[in-house]
């Protein structure tokens, strides 16, 4: 497998970029590990001519978005973030008043309180509406769930959130983006078993080195996912994984249990600073903790 230090030019692309991508930056969740800023660069490896797109860690939704595919299928197997998902395809006058109930709520008086109520109704009832407004409030947008019980502990961010008016035209956008998708809570596995000869497939899924805090509410194991992988590359299928690239300026490179030959090519794409990172240090700026995916192909 080619390494490629840089993707910054493309040189050496496979192939050209799909359908009517364009560079899309209206962002509908906050969620960790999203990919908005830098979506269009990874969908420009993405295969010219596919059939169904998959996307099995489906998060914020950024690359899925940004492709605005005409066929896809957008699985997690949160079933509150699907929630969401599913009501922004499905009615998304009920997302839009989700938002501004708790906007309205938040804003009328103490900001505090009102955002530990919204947590806590969720935290008692795991629901699509109260998670909505608690990733766009919460603390750098890093959605931290406790181990012990699954519980949103993350703190309130200094931020103010966006306006229910600016945040209906996000959905209107969105909902335009999303009508050849269907939304679907489903496992991993489960989803990819779907895929077929020429479908794509892009797994974004917790990263080992760097997730942990967030995602050990949820069971993964990234060997069981390279062996799906292997799975869906004999099919025919092309798959695309986003997973630890550098850290540190680029001083670390994390080790992972890649195969032998499960992937043909590999590429960097730089992501910024860690926003974990950043809230772990309780918000300092860290010049020093430059993040870089590795984007893993197998094609």
């Amino acid at each position: 497998m080619s390494r490629s230090t840089t993707v910054a030019n493309h040189q050496g692309r496979l192939f050209s970029s799909v359908g009517i991508a364009k560079p899309f930056k209206s962002q509908l969740l906050k969620w960790i590990g999203n990919k908005q800023r830098f979506a269009w660069e990874i969908v420009s490896y993405f295969p010219q001519k596919i059939g169904t797109y998959y996307e099995p860690f489906l998060g914020s939704g950024a690359v899925l978005g940004t492709l605005a595919p005409e066929r896809a299928i957008g699985s997690d197997c949160f079933r509150p973030l699907i929630g969401i998902w599913q009501t922004l395809k499905e009615a998304p006058e009920t997302l839009k008043a989700w938002y501004a109930e708790r906007w309205d709520n938040f804003t009328s008086g103490s900001r505090l309180p009102a955002y530990e109520r919204i947590r806590d109704s969720y935290n008692a009832n795991p629901n699509a509406a109260d998670l909505l407004f608690l990733c766009r409030t919460c603390y750098g947008g890093v959605v931290r769930f406790r181990k012990a019980d699954g519980h949103i502990s993350t703190p309130l961010g200094i931020h103010d959130p966006i306006s229910p008016e600016s945040f209906a035209r996000r959905v209107d956008e969105w909902h335009r983006r999303t009508q050849g998708t269907d939304f679907r809570h489903l496992d991993y596995r489960e989803a990819m078993s779907l895929a077929r000869e020429g479908d794509l497939i892009y797994c974004d899924p917790p990263y080992s080195h760097s997730q942990a805090i967030l995602y050990g509410a949820q069971s993964f194991s990234l060997t069981d996912l390279l062996t799906e992988i292997g799975e869906c590359k004999s099919r025919g299928v092309f798959v695309i994984l986003s997973i630890d690239g550098t850290k540190r300026s680029g001083n670390h490179i994390c080790e992972l249990p890649i195969p032998e030959g499960l992937f043909e090519r590999e590429v960097l794409v730089n992501c910024g600073r860690s926003m974990l990172k950043r809230f772990q240090m309780n918000g300092q700026s860290l010049e020093g903790e430059m993040v870089a995916d590795r984007l893993l192909l197998t094609y």
